[in-house]
């Protein structure tokens, strides 16, 4: 494919050539004509894992129920420990894969809380990071899978609906070689139109320099001011990939990317892709322990559009008017409705919350846990979001899902978003997902899903709205 800069990608590059190697300290400003969406510079102090406000430690060998070994066959186990995982005080995140004496692999990986970033109507959205790839090259390469990627917001608190629900791979390196795969995974596997489980994808040698040791930048534009709408890999700035909605019936298209997705960092070792590429199983005893992904930052812009983009800061802490409920029912899904005015329950507590607004929140919230809200009301406009004011003083290791299920608790999740530790029992943020469209009268279930059998979160309210 030829190369292309855009008027983004051309920002992009300029800065790639300036700043070499070194971590840029803050994220570059939104090229003109787009807005910054959101932002992580890494900023934090050294040996600090990435803010819980932001991004939720993956920790393990699989989701809550999910598939083993990630559903790729890689060896490793994700920690929350600073050794796999941390900011090093210098601007970059560190993930780092680490062989013990027994053999045994650890890792990190890391997700966004956020799970809605897609283009506004009529818009674009470009999602870039700026990484160095582990510093290694040749056998001690073998098995190293760093990653910078998304998946649709579907697959939260599902797991097993992959690939329907889109995967955007903006940055895969396996075994160490000086090239960056640009993917996406769509319809149905094996096969369909995207021809899985290998995806639609393609192959650049990193621009200037050698990926391995050297900072470059790579982003997506996913774009809805054109027809057919596109998908475009670039890498310094440069494109060179692209995938359009013509190339697929308009199903497994909007199955993919009708909805926001969540990004995801990580190192993985050996499995599904480094395998078949080196031709032998990876990692082997000639793989290098300890060698990083360094990241200096993550960031989403949007351009144009007639549509709202997703928010430009945080949610706000104080919580949207109350809407007292009426006998017999919770009332409106667009009011606040306190956690604590349930009208069954299993396994929570209530305690007083020091949260904006004072009352009572949910506590001590674990694994088959469960509240119900009889009776709300979403109207005949669908509800399309949820949001919920959380806190978790959980361990390192421990989250879970926060579901949202209709008319009955066994029912499937219409959404959910993920949770670990926020800073503390009492150190509240509140938390969006996006939701299958709802409307009528429904009795709502919260529902908490973990993998480990501690108490991993409080809720003290929660909301719907239709945008």
């Amino acid at each position: 494919m030829a190369t292309v800069l855009t008027a983004a990608g051309a920002a992009t590059a300029l800065c790639a050539a300036l700043l070499g190697s070194t971590a840029t300290a803050a994220v570059p400003p939104a090229p003109a004509g787009w807005t910054t969406v959101w932002s992580d510079d890494f900023g934090g102090a050294a040996n600090t894992l990435p803010s819980g406000a932001d991004w939720i430690v993956d920790t393990g060998t699989s989701y809550p129920g999910g598939a083993a070994n990630w559903g790729t066959g890689e060896v490793q186990t994700y920690t929350a420990d600073t050794a796999n995982l941390r900011q090093d005080g210098a601007g970059n995140l560190r993930i780092t894969p680490i062989r013990d004496a027994n053999g045994n692999w650890t890792s990190g990986r890391i997700e966004t809380r956020r799970s809605d970033f897609e283009p506004p109507a009529g818009g674009k959205l470009r999602i870039e990071s700026r990484i160095q790839m582990p510093s290694v090259t040749g056998a001690a390469a073998a098995g190293y899978w760093p990653a910078f990627w998304t998946l649709g917001a579907p697959y939260r608190g599902n797991y097993w609906n992959w690939p329907s629900i889109g995967e955007f791979d903006l940055m895969e390196n396996v075994n160490g070689v000086n090239q960056v795969w640009g993917t996406l995974h769509c319809g149905g596997n094996p096969g369909g139109p995207c021809n899985e489980t290998t995806g639609l994808g393609a192959v650049h040698a990193c621009p200037g320099s050698a990926c391995q040791g050297n900072f470059h930048t790579y982003a997506l534009e996913w774009d809805r001011t054109v027809s057919p709408q596109q998908l475009r890999w670039y890498v310094d700035g440069v494109q060179y990939h692209s995938v359009t909605s013509a190339q697929m019936d308009a199903a497994s298209w909007d199955a993919a990317t009708a909805h926001g997705h969540f990004i995801l960092l990580n190192v993985a070792m050996g499995g599904a892709f480094p395998d078949p590429v080196a031709g032998y199983r990876t990692p082997t005893a000639s793989t290098a322990s300890g060698v990083p992904m360094l990241v200096d930052y993550v960031a989403v812009y949007s351009s144009g559009g007639t549509g709202t983009p997703p928010p430009t800061t945080q949610p706000p802490t104080t919580p949207p008017p109350t809407t007292t409920p009426p006998p017999g029912g919770t009332g409106s899904a667009y009011g606040t409705i306190q956690a604590e005015a349930y009208g069954g329950q299993s396994g929570a507590a209530l305690e007083t919350t020091t949260d904006v607004g004072g009352g009572q929140n949910l506590a001590a919230l674990a694994n088959g846990d469960w509240a119900l809200y009889p009776g709300v009301d979403f109207g005949t406009t669908p509800a399309r979001q949820f949001k919920a004011r959380v806190a978790s003083g959980a361990a390192g290791g421990v989250s879970g899902l926060v579901e949202v299920r209709l008319d009955s608790r066994t029912s499937a999740p219409v959404g959910s978003f993920a949770v670990a530790n926020t800073g503390g029992w009492q150190s509240w943020t509140t938390v969006p997902a996006n939701i299958s469209a709802v409307t009528g009268k429904h009795d709502v279930y919260l529902t908490f899903t973990s993998g480990q059998p501690a108490d991993f979160v409080n809720v003290n309210w929660f909301t719907f709205s239709t945008t």
